[in-house]
């Protein structure tokens, strides 16, 4: 009996001595040691998100719902007319929008379309509280407008301006959908940088599949952490064939014009008196690729800043400061980001001859 206690206690003891040298040969071998850690790690398990609760209770208080009123004069029918002459009746048409608290003084940023050629707008805040609203200036290119309300120690949004949004990111809208005020809705980034659907003369869209409805314009599209990353604007409904697809103004772009807006009253944006569109000829590479290269002038303004660069309909825009142009929406957008004043580098191709050129941006005239 006691020579089988024996050799169980010396197994044992072997078992731990190996097991302390095995830890020991671990810690000293780095290789080893960064296995294990890696091993450890990946059998971890992942938490999983399961609320974005967090993320809506420090947005939603800064996102505002948009109610507006227009007048507009209608003539009445012709049996009327016979006995009255010609008339007008006044007729009241409501619209509805969204828009999110930048300061806490009370400036909203919203879409232009929301109140645009209206007369009258209210706002109604989180807690419930109606106000009048004013707008202190709007910029049709790219669908954004300031408004303020006279009430301060508003609740504001926290903003994503130094973070860009990745495809693919979570991202949830707030606005209010249909008139039904802080809806909430749930996607991803489906894509960055959208500036071909033709829709305001200035795009550079978030596109994302969170439900934007009818009423959502103007309101806040957030990132998991409860930032905003984007002003939603519109989206491709099934009457298009679209579904699920909507559309945000960066935030980034947002901020900016809405502080030039309310510095100087109006955006400054640097203007070259061009138009351009995409190359349809593709040029063939040395390694077999074919790229496009340059975008074609469309039309030059008399008197503009690309005219007097000798820049003419027909030519090709090869360069813009050094960089290779090939997208024309994108040229425009570069061209608007530079200050009036700004002088730009052109390198033009014109029947097969380059030559450079040099422009000095001056302020975009009003849009019609």
């Amino acid at each position: 009996m006691k020579r089988g206690n024996s050799l169980l206690i010396f197994l044992l003891q072997s078992v731990a001595a190996g097991l302390a040298l095995a830890f020991i040969v671990i810690l000293s071998v780095p290789s080893l040691r960064h296995a294990l850690q890696s091993h450890l790690r990946t059998e971890a398990p992942t938490p999983t998100v399961t609320t974005f609760a967090d993320a809506v209770d420090r947005t939603a208080p800064s996102v505002v719902s948009i109610y507006t009123q227009t007048v507009e004069l209608q003539e009445i029918g012709p049996e009327l007319q016979r006995i009255m002459g010609r008339q007008y009746v006044r007729r009241n048409s409501r619209d509805m929008g969204s828009g999110v608290l930048i300061r806490e003084d009370g400036y909203i940023l919203t879409n232009n379309h929301v109140v645009s050629d209206v007369s009258n707008i209210q706002v109604g805040l989180w807690d419930g509280r109606f106000a009048s609203a004013e707008i202190v200036g709007s910029d049709p290119a790219t669908d954004l407008a300031v408004l303020r309300v006279d009430l301060n120690g508003l609740p504001t949004a926290p903003l994503a301006m130094d973070s860009a949004p990745r495809v693919g990111d979570v991202v949830l809208a707030i606005g209010n959908a249909l008139g039904l005020s802080h809806t909430v809705t749930m996607g991803i980034v489906s894509a960055t940088g959208r500036n071909d659907l033709r829709s305001v003369m200035l795009e550079d869209f978030i596109q994302t599949d969170a439900a934007i409805n009818a009423g959502n314009s103007g309101g806040a599209l957030i990132n998991a952490r409860g930032e905003v990353i984007g002003i939603s604007t519109r989206n491709l409904d099934r009457a298009t064939g679209g579904q699920n697809i909507g559309f945000a103004i960066p935030i980034n772009l947002a901020r900016s014009v809405m502080d030039q807006i309310i510095e100087y009253g109006s955006v400054r944006r640097g203007w070259l008196g061009a138009n351009f569109m995409d190359q349809q000829r593709l040029t063939l590479q040395a390694d077999g690729s074919t790229v496009r290269r340059g975008v074609l002038v469309l039309n030059v303004s008399a008197g503009s800043p690309a005219w007097n660069a000798n820049l003419r309909a027909g030519d090709v825009l090869l360069a813009l400061n050094g960089e290779a142009t090939d997208d024309a929406r994108s040229t425009l957008l570069t061209i608007s980001r530079l200050p009036p004043g700004a002088q730009i580098g052109l390198l033009v191709e014109r029947n097969g001859n380059v030559f450079e050129s040099y422009a000095q941006l001056i302020q975009q005239p009003p849009l019609r």
